[in-house]
């Protein structure tokens, strides 16, 4: 439904995954849309995160393969990496993303606003841009400003790099310490390990990746241990030195660790500070989160906030799924809310992890009785290559009904392989049926549809004799 009375029927502030998403769905429905943006259209996916990392990650894995070529028959010489060249392609395919979003806007209506933006009340933005200051008014706002990484609160955190900055060194560092274990940290300590740098990956917890299932968290900790990757779990950091060379020193409860890079990979917190929520009457939580009800909607009528600054589930395909919801209820008449539970997710490490659904922990929570199948191989690929590293798969099933309820796995492919466990699970699939389903073979996916043992129930007592 297009307004009138106003300039535009949607503002929104954040071009983003989310914003750009929202933008391109209500523009197409004819409704006139303006997009304001401080940097350039894409936003942290396509220029500082999901992409020009998976681009660096897929350059690391060209050092195992270099390894495991020999296996195969192979005979390669001496070879060397230029990291200037990486990231110069890399910097130039993001160029071209940047202009294939514009243009996507430009066919879709969509009028781009570079600048500060802030919201003035529930239908004006103001934008602080490079020729001034300029007003815009529209009957519904959309907020998608994403969020930003933040350092640990110690001593000389001003030393480390984020996220932000690691994509873009001139020059690969000797040594670099890695201060967190989630999704970032983990994945940037496999690239770096890869390309041959001394890496030392620093974490509060006694594996890597909180949050996951107990299970992939201890093989990927293990796995990673025995590459060679050097993980100091159980640590606290206390402060980070600069040294008279330009080195650093990380101090910790676990003791000192020199490097000449640090990253610091210990969170993210919604973009929310100074764009006027709190002027316009937008109500924020605790972390500064914009709240929210299931349709997006805040707590100012025709005041809508999708994607990271809601900190609901912070994924890229979820706010793109937000931010098209929230055009469609507005332009199409489709009052649509965003399922959250089987959102799948993956860790771009080496080897990745992939999930979707429950994790065994959470699973018992919620039923009554849980049946597991689980298994450990090596995949076909590595017996030439003899490498020792083994893939995981794990199944969480409810025994009344038989229904999957979680799919998680550690090994190549994971990711590729779980997106096509994810339809299953959100059609219901049932362990009978994942049985009946004939495998593709040889793959390391046909052992999602061929495990057959099941462990036993902890909670199950042990039969009389047993030992």
């Amino acid at each position: 439904m297009v307004m009138t009375g106003y300039q535009f029927d949607l503002i929104t502030i954040g071009a983003g995954s989310g914003g750009v998403a929202a933008s391109r769905r209500a523009g197409s429905y004819g409704a006139r849309v303006a997009l304001c943006e401080l940097d350039r259209v894409g936003g942290t996916c396509v220029l500082r995160g999901c992409v020009p990392k998976k681009l660096l990650v897929y350059a690391s894995h060209v050092a195992e393969e270099l390894r495991d070529a020999a296996g195969f028959g192979w005979t390669i010489g001496a070879s060397s990496h230029d990291w200037p060249a990486l990231i110069a392609a890399k910097d130039r395919e993001l160029d071209r993303l940047n202009q294939a979003y514009l243009r996507m806007l430009g066919d879709a209506g969509v009028a781009v606003h570079y600048g500060r933006a802030r919201l003035r009340d529930a239908h004006t933005v103001v934008v602080q841009g490079e020729d001034g200051e300029k007003e815009l008014t529209a009957a519904n706002i959309l907020i998608a400003t994403g969020n930003y990484p933040i350092r640990p609160p110690i001593p000389g955190s001003e030393y480390a790099v984020t996220s932000n900055e690691i994509l873009s060194l001139p020059a690969l560092p000797r040594r670099v310490v890695i201060i967190g274990t989630g999704y970032i940290g983990v994945e940037f300590a496999c690239m770096f390990h890869a390309l041959g740098v001394e890496v030392t990956l620093i974490g509060r917890g006694r594996a890597v990746l909180r949050g996951f299932d107990e299970e992939v968290r201890a093989h990927l900790t293990q796995t990673l241990e025995h590459k060679g990757l050097r993980l100091v779990l159980g640590c606290t950091p206390t402060a980070i030195t600069r040294q008279g060379d330009g080195s650093y020193v990380v101090h910790s409860d676990s003791g000192d660790f020199a490097s000449d890079l640090v990253l610091a990979a210990t969170g993210r917190v919604p973009s929310t500070s100074g764009i006027g929520c709190q002027e316009a009457g937008v109500r924020l939580n605790s972390t500064g989160a914009v709240i929210v009800d299931d349709l997006s909607r805040t707590s100012v009528p025709g005041v809508y906030a999708v994607g990271d600054c809601t900190d609901r589930k912070n994924l890229t395909p979820v706010a793109i799924a937000e931010g098209r919801a929230v055009a469609e209820a507005l332009f199409n008449q489709q009052s649509l809310r965003v399922d959250y539970s089987q959102v799948p997710t993956a860790v771009f490490s080496q080897p990745p992890v992939s999930t979707v659904g429950l994790t065994e922990a959470e699973a018992r929570e919620l039923y009554a009785a849980v049946d597991v199948y689980a298994t450990k191989f090596r995949p076909m690929k590595y017996t030439l290559a003899r490498r020792e590293e083994r893939t995981f798969i794990k199944l969480i099933v409810d025994r009344e009904s038989q229904r999957v309820l979680g799919c998680h796995m550690v090994g190549p492919d994971a990711p590729e392989i779980i997106q096509g466990m994810a339809v299953a699970l959100r059609c219901g699939a049932t362990k009978p049926q994942l049985d009946a389903t004939i495998g593709i073979h040889p793959t390391a996916a046909e052992e999602l549809v061929t495990l057959r043992e099941r462990r036993p129930d902890p909670s199950t007592p042990p039969s009389p004799g047993a030992r």
